[in-house]
């Protein structure tokens, strides 16, 4: 019979295994196992008493397994299921992560810690306009100053000593003072 397919009585003798116990060894009564010498009793427990601890440990036991055979089964139906439906654990593993960064960006924290990097970032941004500005004026500034200026004409007459009386776009004429042979090189 499949555990997987099989009702199984918590209560029944054979906990729904379909195997056929009269032949157990541990259903055959032996006299005097209880109290012989390699098991002695515990002080204050009687030999009735053992005997109905014996058999609620061999009862409990029995249900364990019997739980564990049917949890192995539904975990076999639940892949089988899975696998149908064509979830593996990486997809799981992916609509985990999506759900979890959902209920952090939902989240009260995220919420208050986006608005304050939010403000942060706009008053950073207005700080760097304003030192962009304060440098651009100061620069203008600077550009008008009589030292710029003075520096401007040295400058201006280096250039002309260096290019001489041609105009402005003229270029220096080459060291070995050739000339192309076309009017614009095909660079």
């Amino acid at each position: 019979m499949d555990p997987a397919s099989q009702d199984i009585n918590l209560n029944s003798p054979n906990k729904g295994l379909g195997v056929d116990r009269s032949d157990s060894l541990s259903d055959v009564p032996v006299e005097g196992a209880v109290g012989n010498s390699a098991n002695p009793l515990p002080p204050g427990l009687t030999e009735e008493e053992a005997e109905e601890l014996h058999t609620e440990l061999t009862k409990v036991e029995e249900e364990i397994t019997t739980l564990r055979q049917v949890l192995s089964a539904k975990e076999r139906h639940a892949a089988e299921l899975k696998r149908k439906l064509g979830l593996n654990p990486l997809n799981e593993l992916k609509q985990n992560l999506t759900k979890s960064w959902q209920d952090v960006q939902t989240s009260n924290a995220y919420k208050k810690t986006q608005e304050t990097l939010s403000q942060a970032g706009q008053k950073t941004t207005a700080a760097f306009n304003t030192v962009g500005t304060a440098i651009s004026k100061r620069f203008g500034d600077m550009r008008n100053s009589p030292t710029f200026k003075s520096f401007e004409d040295k400058v201006g007459n280096l250039k002309y000593k260096v290019v001489g009386s041609r105009g402005n776009g003229d270029a220096v004429g080459s060291p070995t003072g050739s000339t192309p042979t076309q009017e614009n090189p095909p660079f």
